[in-house]
């Protein structure tokens, strides 16, 4: 994208001004398809109306980034307007992501006001490089066959070319092999279902291009898994669609092979309000959606997912929780893009099948609680995925997509809300009743689950007497709330609570758009020189404390020193953190000082000589530091701002000093520890970017005096949070800080899904050149890994599991006796260092 930016001048002054964006690139319609740029596309494409859960068509303007990245992830590629012109911030978002627009005209009309109304439309949208073809109209049944609908169509084709030749457009027709009326002039088919008939039409007008202007239609309701005509669900799988239109299989396995047929649009992307097919009361919303009104996935989308994008699918529906129907068979859908797959049912084979192009496969399995589980191979590589029989809600998960906003009253993020069972399983077919409550400079605008029969309020009204408070209930394990914010720099508390269950929570920080600019250019952003290696590691800081416990660690039933027994399972790393006084009355370790310079350096010596490399956790402060807590060290307040930053730099250079003096400098150094709030508040708090950028070039600063060779890992704790990634990324480079790594950490509960992690750190690797490393993680070892190790350029270099001798899904069970999860990571260094 470029920017250009008009001015109006008078008697030599500025008087006005616009920023506007724009990109080039080559389009091409013909018979033998779509290209773009001279390659051919295929458009795998939805339609959607502008509707959100909780605030229906007044969408946030990040809103529409999320919907549209939200797409993209499922493998879409084109988006009609249905059935009107899009609203600006929409195109930018599809401009910015790269998502195809057909840009569709209201209505079929050639009278003055309405020719008006499609000249504004065209000289509006022409400059998106986004929108690549337009729409004249749709389903207009009165006219579209007649003379009549030709003529009209002949005049809004003709406007079309006068105002953008650069671009030609199509009609939403709803009618089978037929060539009277619109179609005579329209220089591209469009077909609204009918997707039968599409084949005969191109034999008969073989140089007319064809696009499946609107495809599809299968209605399901998301994790309901049987039809209830009392409250007007359907089941969520590709089996039942309204009698004008299809499966998604029916018109997919058609369109796919053909390449003549440009492509087709599905009803719909998301639900929507209305039209509530196949049921009406007490239905309030649309079952089509291949996602539903919050964005949460329908089964049907990993479907497309299978066959649209270029990433490895496996997934299994529909969830294992079946109490009562022990020993009844389930009908069991898996949806993949492998070439086979088998299914195990608590470790017993139900068979293997070969995966037919472009469909799905299924087992009828007898219930039993436990693990049901899928095994798959794409050109003889691996694909694992499970589902579990879950325990019962225990707490609630809270998962936000930014906790950085800015304070301008119209940035806003998107909080999904799910609940977790002892063992921290999501459960799928939860329905609590969450409460949510706020305090900060922010404000909830919406809330909702998905539920196209919920009458629960989507808003609460400012002043309403005979308001309960934002609320909703889980809908099948999920809901979500819109948070937007005010216009001063803030801290925002958001909690969400159920009876009976643990509360979950997030800190959200606003800040002011003035102090957010960041301008840099990609490509003059510098790429690794320093040989990273691969990076399989772990956070063993908890490690000193243990041992002092009196904690003894075996393997195999031989008692090892804990760095050995990780090394004879494949781990090349150890990170260590390092507080400035833990032993302070307020510090991480009173009195005993664990984590400080000196029990660092013993540690040191002891991973270097079992030859380890090591990276080292600057936390800047006497205890812990991550987003929500970033406290100076006691010896460091008062201090101006320029004492602060020359007590950052010859704390960092006197630690790493002494390290190298001894021999074991670290191999890489981290400048703080999940920085993106910032670090050493408040005057590195994230809202005052320019002086959180000098403290971390002073600390940067100091490790490359001492040690030039030295890799720099800049730590972020946004594992799933694209947006806030970039964010914070391009506020540090365009601020100058150097760092060779980008760290990130990853913990579902808060990061979001593995497609979430996938997602952002791909697009990090693309954006910057940067090497990458999951610095933090603990749950699903080998998906994790998995992602880690395979980045677009080789920018994958691996993780680090925090703290595995001790917590959360630890290695060794209390005894220090290994566990079964440590033979994961033979897998794992077998599967991505050795080859």
């Amino acid at each position: 994208m470029y920017r250009i930016i008009p001015t109006v001048t008078l008697n030599g002054k500025i008087v006005d001004n616009e920023r506007l964006r724009f990109g080039i690139r080559d389009v091409s319609i013909s018979a033998k398809g779509l290209f773009v740029n001279g390659k051919y596309v295929k458009v795998h494409g939805v339609c959607c109306h502008q509707d959100h859960a909780g605030v229906g068509s007044a969408l946030p303007d990040y809103l529409q980034y999320y919907r549209i990245r939200l797409l993209k992830d499922m493998g879409v590629n084109g988006y009609r307007t249905s059935h009107n012109p899009p609203t600006p911030e929409l195109l930018d978002a599809c401009d910015s992501l790269g998502m195809l627009v057909l840009d569709e005209n209201r209505l079929l009309n050639s009278s003055p006001e309405y020719i008006n109304q499609f000249e504004h439309l065209l000289k509006r949208d022409r400059s998106h490089p986004s929108v690549f073809l337009w729409s004249i109209g749709n389903e207009e049944w009165g006219v579209q066959t007649s003379s009549f609908g030709k003529r009209i169509a002949q005049t809004l084709v003709t406007k079309q070319k006068e105002l953008d030749p650069t671009r030609t457009c199509t009609y939403a027709a709803d009618v089978p092999n037929v060539f009277n009326g619109v179609n005579e002039v329209i220089p591209v088919r469009g077909f609204n279902y009918r997707h039968f008939a599409a084949a005969e039409y191109h034999r008969d007008h073989p140089n007319q291009p064809l696009i499946g202007s609107e495809m599809g239609s299968t209605v399901t309701t998301r994790g309901i898994y049987e039809k209830d005509s009392i409250r007007a669900y359907v089941p969520d799988q590709d089996i039942t669609a309204p009698w004008w239109a299809s499966k998604a299989e029916d018109w997919w396995k058609l369109c796919a092979p053909n390449d003549w047929w440009i492509g087709g649009f599905v009803w719909t992307g998301f639900d929507y309000r209305g039209e509530p097919t196949p049921y009406q009361w007490p239905n309030v919303n649309s079952h089509f959606g291949i996602m539903d009104m919050c964005g949460f996935p329908k089964n049907i989308y990993y479907y497309y997912q299978s066959w649209w994008s270029d990433k490895d699918v496996l997934h299994i529906s529909p969830h294992w929780n079946w109490l009562g129907k022990e020993g009844k068979p389930v009908d069991v859908w898996v949806n993949t893009n492998a070439d086979n797959a088998e299914l195990f049912l608590n470790g017993k084979s139900l068979g293997k099948k070969d995966m037919p192009r472009n469909g799905h496969l299924q087992w009828s399995v007898n219930y039993q609680p436990g693990t049901l589980e899928a095994v798959a191979y794409k050109n003889g590589k691996k694909l694992t995925t499970k589902i579990e029989t879950t325990g019962a809600p225990s707490e609630v998960v809270v998962t936000p997509y930014k906790t950085t906003m800015l304070a301008d009253g119209r940035d806003a993020t998107v909080i999904n809300i799910t609940v977790a069972d002892k063992q921290g399983r999501l459960v799928p077919d939860a329905n609590n009743l969450i409460q949510f409550s706020i305090s900060g400079d922010a404000k909830i605008i919406g809330v909702g689950n998905g539920d196209p029969s919920s009458h629960e309020a989507d808003k609460i009204l400012d002043g309403n007497p005979i308001a309960i408070g934002w609320q909703r209930h889980l809908f099948n394990g999920k809901c979500q709330v819109i948070v937007q914010s005010g216009k001063t720099a803030s801290t925002i508390k958001f909690e969400a609570k159920s009876d009976g269950l643990y509360t979950g929570s997030t800190d959200i920080l606003t800040i002011l758009p003035a102090s957010s600019h960041a301008t840099i250019e990609t490509k003059n952003i510098q790429s690794n020189k320093k040989n990273i290696g691969k990076v399989l590691g772990a956070d063993i800081s908890f490690l000193p404390q243990l041992e002092d416990r009196g904690m003894k660690f075996s393997d195999k039933g031989v008692q090892k020193d804990a760095i050995w027994i990780l090394k004879e399972h494949g781990f090349n790393y150890v990170r260590l953190r390092i507080f400035n006084n833990p032993s302070a009355d307020s510090g991480y370790s009173p009195g005993k000082g664990f984590c400080d310079l000196e029990h660092t350096k013993q540690m040191a010596k002891r991973i270097k000589a079992a030859g380890l490399k090591f990276l080292l956790d600057f936390h800047y402060s006497d205890t812990w530091a991550d987003p929500g807590k970033q406290y100076k060290p006691s010896a460091w307040k008062g201090l101006s701002f320029p004492v602060l930053k020359d007590s950052v730099y010859e704390f960092t250079k006197k630690v790493v000093s002494e390290l190298k003096n001894q021999g074991t400098a670290p191999d890489m150094v981290q400048i703080g520890n999940e920085i993106n709030h910032g670090l050493v508040w408040p005057e590195g708090q994230v809202k005052h970017l320019d002086s959180l950028a000098e403290l971390v070039k002073a600390g940067t600063d100091a490790v490359l005096k001492v040690e030039p060779s030295t890799i720099i890992l800049l730590h972020i704790a946004l594992g799933g949070q694209n947006d806030e990634s970039v964010f914070f990324l391009e506020n540090m480079l365009s601020r100058g800080v150097y760092f060779d790594v980008i760290g990130e950490s990853y913990y579902p509960k808060w990061h979001g899904t593995l497609d979430d992690l996938r997602n952002n750190l791909s697009d990090l690797a693309r954006r910057y050149g940067k090497d990458i490393v999951v610095v933090e993680y603990s749950q699903l070892k080998k998906e994790v890994n998995d992602i880690a190790f395979n980045l677009p350029g080789n920018r994958g270099k691996g993780t680090m599991i925090w703290e595995p001798l001790n917590t959360w899904e630890k290695i060794f069970d209390e005894k220090g006796n290994s566990n079964d999860l440590i033979l994961e990571y033979d897998e794992i260094n077998k599967k991505f260092l050795k080859n």
